[in-house]
């Protein structure tokens, strides 16, 4: 632990100031865009529905492999100048494209790897184009890893299958065990593998300098030479960068960075800053799919309040088509996300935890489950734990907002409670205001609409509407106790 001391840390007041981000898983996997961008791991399992797809459509995994996806990846409307646009209306302050996935396809102009976007595919350098129109417009700029996952992906039960032939090592990687698949493998990668796995991130650092340096999880199978080598080079060798590496579960020892969730959440406030992230799509899947659903712009903005409330920043997935556009209703949800922002920011952007993150029954994470954090975690166990999880999946009343569920923020001495719900009676009654928990409440006030008709008592902080609603999905209340 003591080599890992020394390269402990915090996130930069900036991060903690940006609050959303983005990042577009693009790739091979878009080209038949079936389900998810596991397409490229499944369709070698024969047994797997991704695999039975593939070949009805495509023909035998013995005469049309992964690699063959990748001409197809024609990103003829690929423009970096657009992706930052839609990056910039929707609100985001970092984003990126997903710089390699598990499929040793890399997004950018790479010494490292011969199979990448400039030699193949679109011919481009996707990685450095977006960080260049990203940076023209102040957006931070986002690089995300999962390469770990190449030990093994591509392994196949089709003794027949093309990741066997000796000439196709330079797209699949040696062949290995099959078990080397699974997520804890028992045979670990050797040298060769991280050394490589290594030059990689140390190449997209050195070319691109990216503000952000997300890991996915499996990390932990890589190494812990290698994992120290990229950390000195990023965080002494170019410490000019102030960037911070976010990773998940204990794949790096905790305060080297920002601790990531996927597609979930936390209970409560966490003392460090942490990072959700999680997808647009409303299929599971982070790439584009042949048949795309969406999440609305409020369900998003109810999980960013929350995560926001709790000390998080929420990084939010759009994948695009395989010719580098994207689908006109993820675009419109993106938008009118960010034609929130452009008002409600400003109990978002800048803002740090209040005292509590929250009030009311509304789960926030698609209200699909209940998210329970480490600690909640190792306290509940077993029966019930189960018991915990199917009372609160059963509650219909956690998986819709009310004029009851505010999320908490503060910002210069204000405090704002974003309320997710609309009252019919025209009073929101804010529990946690009460005149012994926020005494001698001075204004009350309401972005974009000015100054609310308010009263306070021992039981709550009773706050008038405006006449009609300003806006959509959810209402930030300024409270104020000094003037």
């Amino acid at each position: 632990m003591s080599d890992w001391k020394n390269l402990q840390k915090e996130a930069p007041e900036w991060f903690r100031d940006a609050k959303f981000g983005l990042f577009f898983h693009w790739g091979p996997y878009s080209v038949p865009a079936y389900k998810n961008e596991w397409y490229s791991r499944n369709m070698y399992d024969k047994y797997n529905d991704q695999s039975k797809w593939h070949v009805a459509h495509y023909g035998p995994l013995s005469e049309f492999g992964y690699k063959d996806f990748i001409p197809m990846l024609k990103g003829e409307k690929f423009d970096p100048d657009v992706w930052a646009e839609l990056v910039e209306r929707s609100g985001a302050k970092y984003a990126g494209p997903v710089t390699e996935h598990s499929d040793n396809y890399s997004m950018w102009d790479s010494e490292v790897n011969p199979i990448n976007s400039v030699r193949t595919g679109p011919h481009r350098d996707v990685t450095g184009e977006c960080a260049a129109a990203f940076r023209k417009r102040g957006i931070k700029m986002l690089a995300t890893f999962h390469h770990q996952w190449l030990w093994g992906w591509f392994m196949s039960n089709d003794t027949e299958a093309d990741v066997y032939r000796p000439e196709n090592e330079i797209y699949y990687g040696p062949a290995l065990p099959l078990e080397t698949n699974r997520y804890k493998p028992c045979r670990l990668p050797d040298k060769a593998f991280n050394d490589t796995w290594a030059k990689k991130v140390k190449e997209v650092v050195h070319k691109y300098r990216p503000d952000v340096v997300y890991f996915d999880s499996r990390t932990n199978i890589i190494s812990e030479e290698a994992r120290l080598d990229v950390m000195r080079d990023y965080y002494l060798q170019h410490a000019s960068i102030d960037g911070v590496i976010t990773y998940k579960q204990a794949d790096f020892p905790a305060g080297i960075g920002v601790y990531d969730v996927e597609s979930g959440g936390v209970a409560d406030i966490q003392e460090n800053p942490w990072q959700a992230d999680v997808r647009l799509e409303d299929n599971i899947t982070w790439c584009m799919v042949q048949q795309p659903k969406y999440l609305s712009a409020g369900e998003v903005l109810h999980e960013l309040c929350d995560v926001v409330a709790k000390n998080g920043n929420l990084l939010l997935n759009v994948g695009p088509y395989a010719d580098g556009s994207f689908h006109e209703e993820a675009v419109k949800q993106l938008y009118a996300i960010g034609d929130w922002l452009k008002i409600g920011g400003e109990a978002i952007y800048g803002t740090r935890p209040w005292m509590k993150a929250k009030e009311g029954y509304y789960l926030a994470f698609k209200a699909r489950a209940l998210m329970y954090d480490e600690a909640m975690l190792a306290d509940l166990g077993g029966e019930e734990l189960e018991k915990k999880k199917a009372e609160m999946a059963a509650s219909a009343r956690a998986t819709r907002a009310e004029a009851d569920d505010f999320r908490f923020t503060t910002r210069e001495g204000a405090v704002y409670a974003i309320a997710l719900g609309w009252p019919e009676n025209g009073k929101w009654l804010i529990q946690s205001m009460g005149s012994g928990d926020l005494p001698n409440v001075k204004r009350v006030s309401m972005p974009g609409v000015g100054e609310l008709p308010f009263a306070q008592t021992d039981e709550g902080l009773e706050v008038t509407t405006p006449k009609e609603k300003p806006y959509d999905f959810a209402w930030p209340i300024k409270v104020e106790n000094r003037i």
